[in-house]
């Protein structure tokens, strides 16, 4: 498995596909979140600016099994987006991969707040957000994606 840094062609359609089929299988999210993260993620690859902001993909064969963002335009601190793997790798240590190299540059280009927003039950994500020193620091009941869950804002404070 290889872990590239910046934009590849089709990327885009791969993360949202990811994205799409994992949560709709989960918690029944359906076209509006898919919508929201094509466009976002269409928005953010256009405007990246390698300084302050990094796209790391998952690649096995050339196909994208994951991805995670940091977007550092956002004042209150680098956002950190679309991280998932794919189920075939989910488990294998690739999600901790991804999650070291983001913070690992959020760490060398001085964010020193990052945060990052997620729902509960996603317990293997948590684990991994803990273990790099992020904290829960507020939560609240959201139905914005067409299924109820309990959202929630994690921190990471350098």
């Amino acid at each position: 498995m290889d872990v590239h840094r910046g934009y590849l062609p089709g990327c885009i359609g791969a993360i949202v596909r990811l994205h799409a089929s994992y949560y709709h299988r989960l918690v029944g999210f359906g076209v509006p979140f898919e919508a929201v993260v094509a466009r976002e993620l269409a928005d953010f690859c256009e405007r990246c600016d390698g300084a302050r902001d990094g796209l790391w993909l998952a690649l096995d064969g050339g196909e994208v099994q994951g991805s995670i963002a940091i977007d550092g335009r956002d004042f209150a601190g680098a956002h950190l987006r679309w991280f998932i793997t794919g189920d075939a790798v989910r488990g294998s240590g690739l999600g901790s991969r991804l999650l070291t190299d983001a913070l690992n540059f959020c760490d060398a280009g001085g964010h020193r707040r990052v945060h990052l927003w997620t729902f509960e039950g996603l317990d293997a994500a948590r684990h991994l957000y803990e273990k790099h020193g992020f904290r829960l620091v507020h939560q609240q009941a959201g139905a914005r994606w067409g299924s109820a869950v309990n959202e929630q804002h994690f921190e990471r404070l350098v």
